[in-house]
């Protein structure tokens, strides 16, 4: 399903770039936070990671202030847990360690931007968006850190469970700083949900515990659900068509 919202996006894009006259390209990167709903397990806690983006927006000449936008970027999402720790024997630290699930998406977003002017700030505008996302997990880390658990591995996500294709959208707003006719920044704040599992398992009755032998416990279905939120740093490169009668 997300591969027929794509090929959705690519049409109302190039619609767009028909009626368009200018193009803006945004080269994007910063820090991210990612958040899971995690169904019969314990709260997860942000995972600090990053992104990269590459956009485009298709401009308007007679109307600057709305524009068509499609975005390709790197992404990782997840979550963490962490535990503190207290050594009771000299020379043995303690502190807080982490679990970090991972996972590596390429996220194809494409949606509608909307601009306005602040006052007197003649440089500066400020602008809000919506888009409908899809997401490709190529790679995860959760395979390791089930690896790394000798006494009960099916505790922690399986590679069968991981979801590849993933949907879900967009919102956000920000800031554009116009330094010449052709160059300019931006900053944004977005927030990312899916609208679509991430990883899910169904139950898994009757595990053996290893730790204790003779001992067997069920594992109850798992559902995981992704929401980022994304702090981007932009620069903007305009390529401006200018129409001669």
């Amino acid at each position: 399903m997300t591969r027929f919202y794509i090929l959705g996006f690519w049409c109302i894009f190039l619609v767009g770039q028909i009626k368009a006259q200018s193009t803006a390209y945004v080269i994007g990167f910063g820090p991210s936070a990612g958040l899971q709903k995690w169904d019969n397990a314990y709260n997860r806690e942000p995972l600090f990671q990053y992104h990269a983006t590459l956009g485009m927006e298709s401009i308007n000449n007679e109307d600057d202030r709305s524009s068509f936008l499609m975005q390709i970027g790197y992404h990782t999402r997840g979550s963490a847990m962490r535990f503190r720790t207290v050594s009771f024997i000299s020379g043995l630290p303690g502190g807080v360690y982490s679990e970090r699930f991972k996972f590596n998406n390429i996220s194809f977003m494409m949606g509608a931007k909307q601009r306005g002017n602040i006052g007197p700030l003649a440089n500066t505008r400020y602008f809000y968006f919506v888009g409908l996302r899809g997401d490709y997990t190529y790679s995860t880390n959760i395979d390791e850190l089930n690896s790394q658990n000798s006494c009960n591995r099916a505790l922690y996500p399986l590679m069968g469970g991981v979801q590849r294709w993933m949907a879900g959208f967009s919102v956000g707003g920000g800031l554009e700083f116009q330094f010449a006719e052709l160059v300019g920044a931006q900053i944004q704040l977005s927030i990312n949900p899916d609208v679509t599992n991430q990883y899910r398992q169904g139950p898994i009755p009757n595990v053996i515990d290893y730790c204790n032998p003779g001992f067997s416990y069920a594992v109850p279905e798992q559902r995981v659900r992704n929401t980022t939120v994304e702090l981007t740093v932009g620069l903007r490169l305009l390529r401006k068509v200018i129409l001669i009668d």
